[in-house]
């Protein structure tokens, strides 16, 4: 299904001068930015440090640097987009606005009961998890409906304004308002949220129905409870970078990337009156967005250079976070969590398996070697880094064996110690009873083992084999660990993106624009006819179009929908994802042979001619970007300068180069020390490298030292 970009949106008036785009990614430690050409002939990078008290400070610090840099004027750039962890901070950190949950008379306990899921099923002690909305801070309000729609119990209007008023007055700065059923049976939830908002103008006030309307009440009370925490300041932080960005010139459309792997305009969610479902959804659907927006812009360059089936690798400071994508199409889940709380909101499907480069090396009660999950963190950093840290980090034994070069490592800006990581290692070294460089090697091969420990039962739940797929690196950390987990993993080849520790930023550049809607049906098949399904597909479709027509969508003009649903046996409790053709009208017979398609892929049993229960009807839009490929410059037939790298505790001779020397073509064996101003790639003995077009490199990782071909 296709429409034209709607010609109520009209294009910016250009200039002759040439076009084009922004992407920033702002994280924890650096905000990154990219500036492309809108023709893909020239691509700059840049990162600046974060600023975590004025977050759109360093935004604007970071673009105004770029475009002053490189010439280009504000009036040039004719699109901007960013992702953040601005959202997922404060909802990890729990420093959003203190909210109240009102809910059902009976339901109280709600958000402590949970799924009755202990966090670790064989520690009967561990502690359970704690809800955003404090236990005193909810409130019960007479109503109920049931679940086949009829009233148990009319909403009592005064007991609700007089709970609101009780928690406003206690310090309560933001509502949640969670009824029983109310995804399918809305009014009485709707009207309490409406005498909220009426009663107090300007408090956030979240329905959970008109956020996300799908059954599993814990769930769509967490959402509900998330957005009204973070819109607040989601809010403040998207007005104070708007108003920024326009006193310095830029009049294009601005965005923010979403959860999901799409992006939405800016202006959208500010435009919305406070408190409005449209800036409730933002927040929700914003949390994973930097993840999300590194995802994407791995399987674009995959995808140009060719490369379909790959496991990212974004590994930061702290952490490792890797998805498995296929057929180049992002992986999505309905079934993420956030800390300790689930997302039932669509999310691309990442998981975070291990340590980072500021982890903390460390020995456990028995002496066993462990990474992580502590880190170093930006301050006091590594040790190698020199700000005071005197603990031995990944990043430390990285310097002590040499895979990072001290003299162009983050462009020089950042001068590396290796006496100091050294340093950090001797008392490690010395209980292991070993030389520093044998810790450090250790401590680099424990976090493999991490990384590979924890990709395995992914690649298998996914029946994937990892041999047939391109491991895709990036992130300030993840290119020089990358080889050595694809040969744990048995992945032969690798491609490392054209400026990997920026890519986030990238992927919000080139990402499209992506809504996701659902709507309850609670039926069977027996019971489910032609009409209802085009009905509900029909008003989801209407909404979706809406939405797109709110949207900043200049460069997002070649608009597809897709219709699915969650379905399963009658009688079973989990369900299946089932897409059904775009082409055509839906209907039950369609939907059922498309579920015992994807039932027999799934569990390898028959299940045709069997009563189904559909639960959910959903629809995606999605809004093609216009395509930018990178083209980077051509390099040079440069010799590599001597260095010394450990491998299996020897020190052997290596070389180093810089990326922006690598010619297309020329190929380089390891050891070899290649340095970026973004990241560094390590190739150990046996692997080689080499340059594409694109200014992605290509490695082979051969055979580790030792192995058999």
């Amino acid at each position: 299904m296709n429409t034209p970009r709607p010609s109520a949106e009209p294009a910016p008036a250009r200039s002759a001068a040439p076009a084009y785009r922004i992407g920033v990614d702002v994280g924890g430690t650096f905000t990154d930015v990219v500036l492309a050409a809108a023709d893909g002939s020239a691509l700059h990078t840049a990162k600046v440090p974060s600023d975590a008290a004025q977050p759109a400070a360093a935004v604007v610090r970071a673009v105004t640097g770029i475009l002053e840099r490189h010439q280009v004027a504000a009036e040039q750039v004719e699109y901007f987009a960013h992702g953040q962890t601005f959202a997922l901070n404060t909802v990890l950190q729990r420093s959003g606005a203190r909210t109240g949950l009102l809910v059902t008379a009976g339901f109280p306990d709600l958000l402590e009961i949970g799924r009755l899921r202990l966090r670790d099923p064989i520690d009967f002690f561990a502690d359970p998890r704690r809800p955003l909305a404090d236990r005193r801070d909810v409130r019960e309000i007479p109503e109920r409906i049931r679940i086949d729609g009829s009233v148990d119990r009319p909403l009592d209007e005064t007991a609700l304004l007089a709970a609101a008023r009780d928690l406003l007055a206690d310090g309560v700065e933001a509502l949640a308002v969670v009824f029983l059923h109310a995804h399918a049976h809305p009014g009485h939830e709707q009207r309490a949220v409406a005498l909220l908002r009426q009663a107090h103008p300007g408090l956030i006030v979240a329905g959970s129905a008109e956020l996300w309307p799908e059954e599993k009440e814990y769930e769509r009370a967490t959402v509900a409870v998330l957005a009204a925490h973070v819109a607040g300041l989601l809010r403040g932080y998207l007005g104070d970078l708007s108003h920024r960005l326009r006193e310095q010139g830029l009049s294009c459309p601005l965005h923010i990337t979403k959860s999901n792997g799409g992006v939405m305009s800016v202006q959208g969610a500010l435009a919305a009156d406070e408190g409005s479902a449209a800036l409730l959804r933002a927040a929700v659907e914003t949390l994973l967005s930097g993840p999300a927006a590194g995802v994407a812009g791995a399987v674009r360059l995959a995808t140009a250079a060719g490369v379909d089936d790959l496991v990212t690798m974004d590994m930061g400071g702290t952490s490792v976070d890797s998805a498995i994508v296929e057929g180049g199409r992002i992986p999505y889940s309905t079934d993420a969590e956030l800390g300790d709380f689930p997302l039932i909101t669509p999310s691309v499907e990442v998981s975070s398996i291990g340590a980072g480069g500021g982890s903390v090396a460390w020995l456990d009660a028995s002496g066993v070697l462990k990474v992580g999950p502590r880190s170093a963190g930006a301050h006091p950093g590594p040790a190698c880094y020199g700000q005071g840290g005197t603990e031995a980090t990944l990043t430390d034994a990285y310097v002590v064996c040499g895979y990072l070069d001290p003299d162009t490592f983050a462009g020089g800006t950042v001068r590396l110690d290796p006496a100091a990581a050294r340093a950090a290692f001797a008392p490690l070294a010395r209980r292991l009873g070993t030389d520093v460089e044998g810790a450090a090697e250790a401590v680099v091969d424990v976090a493999t083992a991490m990384m590979h420990a924890q990709l395995v039962p992914l690649l298998a739940r996914r029946g994937v084999d990892p041999a047939g797929c391109r491991l895709v690196p990036y992130g300030g950390a993840g290119p020089v660990q990358a080889v050595a987990l694809a040969r744990a993993l048995g992945i032969r080849h690798l491609l490392v993106p054209w400026s990997p520790g920026t890519l986030c930023a990238f992927g919000a550049l080139v990402t499209d624009l992506r809504h996701d809607l659902v709507a309850p049906v609670g039926q069977t098949t027996g019971h489910l006819d032609d009409e209802r399904l085009r009905t509900v597909w029909k008003d989801l479709e209407e909404r979706a179009r809406l939405w797109y027509r709110d949207q900043s969508a200049v460069l997002h003009d070649q608009v597809a929908l897709t219709r699915w649903a969650d379905v399963q046996l009658a009688g079973q409790s989990f369900t299946l994802p089932v897409t059904l053709p775009g082409d055509g009208q839906p209907t039950v017979a369609a939907l059922s042979e498309a579920f015992t398609a994807r039932y027999r892929a799934a569990y390898g049993v028959d299940a045709s001619g069997r009563e189904l229960d559909v639960r959910s009807l959903r629809i995606t839009l999605t809004a093609r970007s216009r395509p930018l490929t990178p083209r980077t410059g051509s390099g040079t037939e440069v010799r590599p300068r001597p260095h010394t790298v450990t491998e299996h505790g020897h020190r052997v001779p290596a070389g180093r180069v810089e990326r922006a020397d690598l010619a297309p073509g020329v190929r380089f064996k390891g050891p070899l020390v290649v340095s970026a101003p973004d990241a560094t790639v390590f190739l150990p003995t046996g692997a080689c490298v080499e340059a594409d077009a694109m200014g992605n490199l290509l490695i082979d990782a051969g055979r580790a030292r030792g192995k058999a071909d």
